[in-house]
């Protein structure tokens, strides 16, 4: 399989895979407090055999090319993720996402994932729409955002029932002219 260095900080991007369950399961452990306090990634995790099911699940979908799942490790250590939650090649659309555990962030890490992820959807994929969605209040995901280029397209007033409170939903946006054009620049002002 896969690892993509993501620098030289000793991070990879790698596929989660079921095999993977019991690392899974004890970094959302380490972490589920600080993920979940916008989004129910993992809360069904709980032990090995749902921690498996999860990861089969994008593994599954992986298959299909409907959507998959791919973890961050920084020195050996599973500490968060990527993914790509709806991906329908067929009208050129899909859905990314994220999330760390607290030791991971405000490092860079999803974003240097990201447009890896972005990049193969992209350039491999055809797709044409990536969308970025998140809680109006989970400020370093909308930052990633816009380190992305993405734009704001709207946002879903109380769209999203989480821990007893309805949260708007921001929705951000890049479109493949505009991922390519960022990119060129991007590696025109490296040179």
């Amino acid at each position: 399989m896969y690892a993509i260095s993501l620098g030289e900080d000793g991070a990879e991007l790698r596929p989660l895979e079921p095999w993977h369950a019991e690392e899974f399961l004890a970094h959302l452990d380490r972490g589920r407090e600080f993920i979940g306090r916008f989004i129910a990634f993992g809360a069904g995790s709980t032990d090995v055999p749902s921690a498996r099911a999860q990861l089969q699940r994008y593994a599954d979908m992986r298959a299909a090319g409907t959507g998959s799942l791919h973890g961050l490790w920084l020195d050996g250590k599973l500490v968060g993720g990527v993914l790509f939650l709806n991906f329908d090649a067929d009208q050129g659309n899909c859905e990314v996402g994220c999330w760390l555990e607290p030791a991971a962030s405000g490092r860079g890490l999803v974003t240097r994932a990201m447009r890896i992820l972005i990049d193969h959807a992209v350039e491999e994929r055809g797709i044409h729409r990536v969308e970025w969605v998140a809680a109006a209040g989970n400020v370093p995901s909308l930052n990633v955002a816009r380190r992305l280029g993405m734009s704001r397209d709207g946002v879903l007033r109380q769209k999203h029932p989480h821990h007893g409170v309805r949260h708007d939903l921001e929705v951000w946006s890049v479109l493949a002219p505009e991922w390519r054009a960022a990119r060129a620049d991007a590696d025109g002002e490296d040179r």
